[in-house]
């Protein structure tokens, strides 16, 4: 059981850690913060 939920998070681990240099790349280019929390809650950040 627990290797599934291993292998499951190791599966999305990566798409996740994309996200998370895009938001910091728009974050170096200058986009404020509050604008990336929005977009985060918009696009529904799961």
């Amino acid at each position: 059981m627990t290797r599934l939920i291993r292998e499951k998070m190791m599966h999305h681990a990566p798409g996740k850690q994309k996200g998370a240099v895009g938001y910091v790349l728009a974050w170096l280019l200058g986009v404020p913060i509050p604008v990336l929390i929005i977009v985060a809650l918009l696009r529904g950040c799961s």
